[in-house]
């Protein structure tokens, strides 16, 4: 009995540690190379391929994504062109804005016509986090997901991406992705 006792004490001090355990920043990533400069990955054609998974990790849905992105300035435009695996498409074009000044090093924020608001990002090293509120239509109802969204330049040609989809605080799945650059 006292051996179970003190097992479940040490699986409680376990979850507990776990959950106070921080999350990762940008600046975790501020030293890693190569540095991800979006306004020069995001200029010209990217292709992407990806999955979504369930909060189960399987794979509901694949996809590959064209990409025409442009950059004015600090201003830049990617039109994303998606083909899913059942053969429909869906287009969405992301607004982006590099932000200048005292405390915006490596801030950029963005805008779709199916995010809510303003997505807003941090860049450090060769990370960049994304958060925002995209409107997604499921079975004829749509649904406002939060998306806490990483991408991790590995070289000048190829990205990858993981973004995890939550609705009130509840994991619902992850998108993951790969960016190449032809």
């Amino acid at each position: 009995m006292n051996h179970r006792r003190l097992f479940l004490a040490a699986a409680a001090a376990s979850a507990l540690l776990a959950g106070c355990a921080s999350a990762p920043t940008p600046a975790d990533y501020a030293a890693e190379k190569p540095v991800l400069a979006l306004e020069r990955y995001f200029d010209g054609l990217v292709l992407a391929h990806g999955i979504f998974t369930d909060r189960s990790g399987k794979v509901v849905r694949r996809f590959t994504v064209r990409m025409d992105c442009t950059w004015k300035g600090d201003e830049g435009v990617l039109d994303e062109a998606f083909t899913y695996s059942d053969g429909s498409t869906q287009r969405r074009v992301w607004r982006l804005k590099k932000l200048r000044g005292a405390g915006n090093e490596g801030r950029y924020t963005g805008t779709a016509d199916d995010v809510v608001g303003t997505a807003q990002g941090q860049a450090a090293g060769n990370a960049f986090q994304w958060a925002y509120t995209l409107r997604l239509p499921v079975d004829g109802k749509v649904y406002d997901i939060q998306f806490d969204d990483w991408m991790f330049l590995v070289d000048d040609k190829v990205m990858l991406n993981k973004a995890v989809m939550s609705k009130f605080g509840i994991r619902l799945g992850e998108v993951t992705l790969a960016f190449t650059k032809p």
